[in-house]
């Protein structure tokens, strides 16, 4: 099975304890890697500039980059200055949108970092595709005078999503609702999957469900990427099983065993064996309301 990803590979400055560790980073190279890892070959739509000097080591990984991806505007390149479970962002510098181009893969993830996937794009996916994940952060960025990254208010149709992936915050500037009203006007609005994730506590909605799990208590490295991670592998699960539950348990997985790599940066993307071993777990601890 195929799935593409529309999204840009990012430089990621990550600052923690005053040290500053330069990584590839990005939806595209997490997610890809993800997917590369269960199993899926992977059609990747991104951007990268003559300054991403990754370019070998995640095709070391089996993640080449398409001769199209190729583009003399620099990488799109963030600061992350993390404390803790917490975060500021910064934009540095943004390279230019992505191309798509039709698809027979079994599966998309739209997930723009800073509005590099179009509208007309993510619509035109929309009402073609059989599965589509998204993943509306970056629709939701926004840039003050420092650089600082902060959401704003946006209108998305969502309808025909197959999932849609949020935090408190991001529903909040989707739908100006929190928490099971925020899910419950997502799945109106078209989201046949509303995964919803706040820190350790992650909520599913589908159909007249809501099904809830939690990562356990660890000591958190860093959280870079762990999100992707969580999508694409709810995707590569859904797309083999179509079996939703185990999709969220297997995506809740995937993030724990990234989580309980500690590392930094792509060498926290987990191991299938890991992921199924917490998934396995994880099934039989799922507590579910009706809605």
């Amino acid at each position: 099975m195929e799935i593409a990803i529309l999204s840009h590979c990012t430089i990621d400055e990550i600052s923690r304890n005053g040290n500053v560790v330069e990584t590839p980073g990005g939806p595209a190279t997490y997610c890809g890697l993800t997917a590369k890892k269960m199993g899926f070959g992977v059609e990747l739509h991104t951007k990268v500039g003559p300054d991403f000097k990754f370019k070998q080591d995640i095709e070391i990984l089996g993640l080449p980059l398409p001769e199209r991806s190729f583009s003399n505007t620099p990488t799109t390149r963030f600061l992350l200055d993390i404390r803790g479970a917490e975060r500021e962002l910064y934009l540095k510098s943004m390279c230019d949108p992505v191309e798509y181009h039709s698809s027979d893969a079994d599966g998309f993830i739209i997930s723009p970092v800073f509005n590099e996937v179009a509208e007309e794009t993510l619509d035109e996916i929309r009402e073609s595709s059989n599965f589509l994940l998204l993943d509306p952060q970056g629709y939701l960025r926004r840039v003050d005078n420092s650089g600082r990254i902060f959401l704003d208010r946006t209108l998305l149709d969502i309808s025909k999503v197959t999932a849609i992936k949020t935090d408190p915050e991001e529903a909040f500037h989707l739908t100006g609702l929190r928490e099971r009203d925020a899910m419950l006007a997502l799945q109106k609005r078209g989201a046949k999957h509303v995964l919803y994730t706040n820190k350790q506590e992650i909520t599913m909605l589908v159909k007249d469900r809501m099904y809830s799990l939690r990562i356990p208590d660890m000591t958190i490295s860093d959280t870079t990427g762990v999100g992707d991670i969580f999508c694409s592998a709810f995707a590569c699960s859904y797309l083999k099983e179509r079996d939703s539950l185990w999709a969220i348990c297997f995506a809740v997985g995937a993030a724990q065993a990234a989580l309980e790599t500690k590392s930094i940066g792509l060498s926290k993307t987990p191991h299938p064996g890991a992921i199924q071993q917490n998934a396995a777990y994880l099934y039989n601890l799922v507590k579910f309301s009706e809605v």
